[in-house]
């Protein structure tokens, strides 16, 4: 077969020479695969030119010469050994292919009857049997849980209710703080207080009002004259061994009264001076105790703050205490400057509420006006001078006090027994400073004491009283203050001389709410009531302490005055309807000034 021949000349040759090239080439590692790329080549090329001629190989082949198939095999050897072979590298990368994630949304379950198949069906009684067990179980231990819940909170209860002993070096440190000591002092004033209110638990509201008078409610003795002690004020920790020398009321707190003690000789480690304020409702020690660096000669609470005590020391300052600080002062005049270096025996608040000032006034005569708020430097000075002294020209203030609704002018005393007005400004006919020419000469010793007449009645706020050494008490009118001075010296006249008395008077004071009545004061312990619409010559109640009184002080609803003692007491009386005014005593009292100024 002429086809059969063909294949098999071609085939040969072809494999001849790619072995040939191969071997030339020098690449025996590749013979075997360039020999098998020549004959596919080779096969591919006799198709190639079989399909040129028009007749495809695998067909019935065309009749062909013997020229002509041996052209055939050589353009099929030339075409094989126009191949050209190269040797490259390749890096085969093996990636996974991506996982597909097929979600099925329908419900895959399985046949009744092959899940059923080999599985035991569970009685609905055992399926209780066991969920019975279960709840048991849980009941179990949640009861279990609830008990030792119980049993823990118990013990802690315990241990909580257990005593707590506490080593003597603990005991010590807690009774040695001072917040312990603090906390002790405040509760127990408290308690002191609830048991110290008086208070008739057996009254009985279906009676008639007549009944329970004997019992004595309300204690206030509202009802009868009588002048009877209240209160003793006496402390050994505080006031032993010293003397009152000033008492007054709080204005703001009807039950708090203030007293200035002078040093304790016999305790040279304790504060030189004391300020105590006592409550009515805490008899056997005081709510504050106040300490300063002399003796402090007189004390007043403020009318405008109710926590600030004011007091003027001998040492010559001006002190301000704090109710809500410690026992030192929060503010205090320096010992150097434009204030006092004598003893400050005169102190007034005047003022109203946005605008008030400090009166101060020593014995070296001289006068300040200060700042509560600051007490660098005074904001007035007045240096009071008389010219006709024999010796020195100064003028030793002992007291003073102003009339009602007048903060321009006062008037004072001195140790040499007569009173002065004094003008804080220049007026017409009157210079600031002391007016030498009108004096209200009558005493023969030092004036202790001078007080104005209250303002319950105006037409008699030119009355004042003055309290002397001299065992005598004086009854003045004072002159206008608005009045020119005199050209001359003239000597005012006393309206009533008060001489019932056996030792020296070192207060007198009027009554708050009674036109005619007053208190007195006296070295022998005795404090006098006197009412001017009964008796001019002796008082009309008295009462003893067998200790010589200093200072007085009604309280703002006089119904009670506090008397200071040398003993270092502070007594409070109850004057019960002694100070309550009549209709008629305005008027009564009236006709009798007019008697004793005719």
């Amino acid at each position: 077969d002429i086809n059969d021949l063909v294949n098999s000349l071609v085939g040969e040759r072809a494999r001849s020479p790619t072995s040939q090239l191969s071997t030339a080439s020098g690449t025996p590692g590749i013979s075997g695969e360039a020999s098998g790329v020549g004959r596919d080549r080779s096969i591919s090329s006799a198709t190639s030119i079989g399909t040129q001629i028009g007749s495809p190989v695998p067909r019935a082949a065309t009749p062909m010469s013997g020229a002509n198939a041996a052209s055939v095999a050589v353009a099929a050897a030339a075409a094989a050994a126009a191949v050209e072979f190269r040797s490259t590298e390749m890096t085969i990368f093996d990636f996974p292919p991506r996982e597909k994630i097929v979600y099925n949304k329908e419900v895959q379950t399985a046949e009744s009857g092959d899940a059923t198949e080999g599985v035991a069906v569970v009685p609905e009684e055992e399926i209780e049997r066991r969920v019975r067990e279960i709840r048991d179980k849980d009941e179990k231990r949640r009861a279990a849980r609830d008990e030792e819940e119980r049993a823990r909170r118990a013990a802690e209860a315990a241990k909580e209710k257990e005593t707590k002993r506490l080593t003597e070096e603990q005991r010590a440190g807690i009774l040695e703080s001072g917040d312990f000591a603090t906390f002790v002092d405040q509760k127990s004033r408290i308690m002191e207080r609830a048991l110290d209110e008086e208070f008739d638990f057996m009254v009985d509201y279906t009676l008639a009002a007549g009944a329970n008078a004997g019992a004595g409610v309300g204690g206030d003795g509202s009802s009868g004259e009588r002048l009877e002690l209240a209160h003793a004020f006496h402390d050994d920790k505080v006031t032993r061994n010293r003397s009152v020398m000033d008492v007054t009321w709080s204005s703001r707190f009807p039950e708090l009264v203030a007293a200035a003690y002078n040093r304790n000789p016999m305790a040279p480690n304790e504060a030189d001076g004391v300020v105590a304020v006592w409550s009515l409702h805490l008899r056997d020690r005081p709510e504050f105790v106040f300490s300063a660096p002399s003796d402090v000669l007189r004390v007043s609470f403020s009318d405008f703050n109710a926590n600030i005590v004011v007091g003027s020391a001998y040492s010559g300052q001006i002190l301000v205490w704090d109710t809500r600080a410690r026992s030192q002062p929060v503010l205090k005049t320096p010992l150097t400057g434009g204030g006092h270096t004598h003893p400050v025996y005169s102190l007034k608040i005047v003022g109203s509420t946005n605008a008030h000032q400090l009166i101060s006034a020593s014995t070296d005569g001289l006068v300040c006006a200060w700042q509560l708020d600051m007490l660098a430097q005074p904001q007035e000075v007045i240096e009071l001078a008389h010219p006709a002294h024999l010796r020195t020209d100064e003028v030793s203030v002992t007291c003073m006090d102003f009339a009602d609704n007048e903060t321009a002018a006062f008037v004072v005393g001195t140790a040499e027994g007569v009173a002065y007005q004094v003008n804080r400004y220049d007026r017409a006919g009157s210079k600031a400073g002391l007016n030498g020419f009108d004096a209200y000469r009558a005493h023969a010793a030092p004036i202790n004491a001078l007080n104005f007449h209250p303002p319950n009645a105006p037409e008699f706020a030119d009355l004042f009283l003055t309290a002397s050494s001299d065992w005598s008490m004086r009854l003045w009118r004072a002159r206008p203050a608005a009045k020119p001075a005199s050209a001359a010296s003239a000597d005012i006249r006393p309206l009533h001389v008060f001489d019932a008395f056996d030792d020296y008077v070192y207060d007198a004071r009027w009554s708050p709410a009674h036109p005619a009545v007053f208190a007195s004061a006296d070295g022998t312990g005795r404090l006098g009531l006197w009412n001017l619409n009964r008796d001019l010559e002796l008082p009309v109640h008295s009462a003893a302490t067998g200790r010589a009184l200093n200072r007085l002080s009604w309280d703002r609803s006089a119904r009670r005055i506090a008397a200071g003692g040398v003993d270092g007491s502070v007594y409070v009386y109850d004057v019960g309807g002694l100070s309550a005014p009549r209709p008629d005593d305005h008027s009564r009292f009236a006709n009798v000034l007019r008697s004793l100024a005719a």
